[in-house]
């Protein structure tokens, strides 16, 4: 059951970043960019979860799925910071 609901995390992660990215190619509004960059690499955490937790569970990916969301938040952080001015 977990298993099914890391994937549904990742998913949809996955699609809020790609509806950001293209509602950014339409608009242009660099906080849909920031955001959607965000997501991604929110997605890519999700997925390193399901392999940690699922596919290789003997192996500890958590120190790189927090780097990987801290990144994620970093990048937020900055475009909502660079939108500010």
């Amino acid at each position: 059951m977990a298993s099914l609901v890391y994937g549904l995390c990742a998913l949809t992660s996955l699609l809020c970043a790609c509806l950001l990215i293209l509602a950014y190619r339409r608009n242009g509004c660099k906080l849909l960019l920031w955001s959607g960059l965000c997501f991604a690499g929110l997605t890519l955490n999700n997925v390193l979860l399901v392999v940690d937790k699922v596919i290789l569970p003997l192996v500890d990916l958590s120190t790189w799925r927090h780097l990987i969301g801290l990144v994620a938040m970093l990048i937020l952080l900055y475009g909502l910071i660079w939108e500010a001015e």
